[in-house]
């Protein structure tokens, strides 16, 4: 085994957030101020590196569903490498390092060369989205827990396929299901989870959320398709699904019927 890096130098796993800056913990900016090499997600916000000091190295290293990415096994070897030159690194990743960041595997890698790992919890996305349209992700008189999951199944021989009719169950006994980089998958998420979910079932979809540029469509998992094609959405966007969407769903019908009025 690898000896541990002598000193205090280790590598930080920062959660930057869903991408509004105001939404960084406070431990994260120390963190991010303290970097003397940042490798930065493709998610990331500009205005979260505002925060690194002016001599640090910024290297990007975008990872985005469906877009070509530098490798992770690229990625881990490069903090090693960097962290063992006496710089402070920092590996500044969207949202939460992990819920669907890849920092479960990357603070495996760390430790397995022998560097210390510590991690900074960040706002993931799914969070954001849903309390940036008003949608509590759990309700006592609608949703008793909330199911985050992926629409985005890995490639390989090792990944199994997503199971949707049982996320439908589940989400037919008062769970929400909040889907992560589902947007390329939408028809098939759409089919498996209509067969154990009314398509009444409200739907809300945001793009973009947290940041000056978010977007965002309301509807039922019958149109959920429908509603996505209309309203030009893309990646990377959250799916709310479950009854807890109905009041963001009334209150834009509600806005929509305002401005018609007016």
């Amino acid at each position: 085994m690898s000896p541990v890096v002598s000193g205090a130098a280790h590598v930080h796993l920062v959660g930057a957030g869903p991408g509004d800056p105001e939404l960084l913990t406070v431990k994260a900016v120390r963190a991010i101020r303290q970097a003397t090499v940042l490798l930065v997600d493709d998610l990331v916000g500009e205005g979260v590196l505002r925060y690194a000091r002016r001599s640090a190295r910024i290297v990007h290293v975008g990872k985005r569903g469906g877009c070509a990415s530098t490798p992770q096994a690229f990625i881990e070897r490069l903090m090693v490498a960097e962290v063992r030159r006496g710089e402070r690194v920092v590996r500044l990743k969207g949202g939460d390092p992990f819920v669907f960041g890849r920092g479960g595997e990357e603070a495996a890698s760390l430790r397995a060369a022998g560097v210390e790992v510590e991690v900074v919890n960040g706002i993931t996305a799914g969070l954001a989205a849903a309390t940036s349209i008003g949608v509590p992700l759990t309700h006592r008189d609608h949703a008793h827990g909330v199911v985050f999951v992926t629409g985005h199944a890995r490639r390989d021989a090792a990944g199994a396929a997503i199971d949707w009719p049982t996320l439908a169950a589940a989400a037919a006994e008062g769970l929400t299901l909040v889907i992560y980089m589902g947007i390329a998958t939408v028809e098939a998420l759409q089919s498996g989870l209509c067969g154990a979910l009314p398509p009444r079932t409200p739907v809300a979809v945001v793009q973009n959320a947290s940041l000056p540029t978010q977007r965002q469509a309301f509807g039922t998992l019958g149109t959920l398709v429908e509603t996505i094609a209309n309203a030009g959405l893309g990646s990377p966007s959250i799916i709310v699904v479950g009854d807890v969407a109905r009041a963001a769903l009334l209150a834009s019908a509600q806005t929509e019927e305002a401005r018609r009025a007016s």
